[in-house]
């Protein structure tokens, strides 16, 4: 029986991500086959309400990622105040103090390259809502290692600087409204290796 071809999904978002994230993490079901590991940017003060707050409005689990813990999936996993986060080569969280990258700690573009690194084309990169270019470069890597880049819809997006920086950056598989990509991620985490696919989504 082939394996399915995506292994986990990245997912990076600033500005008009509380709004971003209660719209799609409710809409995946509790037996989404693949983890999320999510960089959204934060305050150092921030006290993982977030994280909190979403687990209790879908059926996900959702925490806090913590350093060593494996990925499991069933679970999106969000970067902590004041630490990027990374995946290892085995595909276990994590968590640096290193200096920010993008004026940004956690920085989408660290999880997005150790991701890379880990997963090479069985990943999937999404870039959403946000107010800078932190993201793009990471992007570009994931689909440099044959993974599946997903932006935003900048017209629908609340801050559209991220989405439009990510799609100058690289050339996507698709670039979504965010109401349509939970179900896209949930025919993505379906597919084979080989299989092809046509999510009725815009591609560039």
């Amino acid at each position: 029986m082939p394996h399915p071809r995506y292994k986990a999904v990245v997912i990076g978002l600033s500005a008009g991500g509380m709004h971003a994230l209660k719209t799609f993490i409710p809409a995946l079901p509790a037996a989404f086959a693949l983890p999320i590991a999510i960089a959204q940017h934060n305050s150092k003060s921030s006290d993982g309400f977030l994280a909190e707050y979403l687990d209790q409005i879908g059926a996900l689990t959702v925490k806090e990622a913590e350093d060593k813990e494996p990925l499991c999936s069933g679970h999106a996993y969000l970067a902590p105040a004041g630490y990027h986060l990374l995946i290892e080569e085995d595909q276990i969280f994590s968590l640096s103090v290193d200096p920010r990258v993008n004026y940004c700690c956690p920085s989408i573009d660290v999880l997005f390259e150790s991701a890379a690194d880990a997963f090479g084309e069985s990943l999937i990169g999404v870039v959403l809502t946000g107010g800078n270019g932190d993201g793009s470069k990471g992007l570009k890597t994931i689909k440099a290692r044959g993974g599946c880049a997903i932006v935003q819809n900048p017209e629908t997006a609340e801050s559209r600087a991220m989405p439009r920086a990510a799609l100058k950056a690289t050339a996507v598989d698709h670039t979504v409204d965010l109401e349509n990509l939970a179900p896209l991620l949930i025919q993505l985490s379906a597919l084979q290796n080989g299989d092809e696919h046509d999510s009725g989504s815009r591609r560039r």
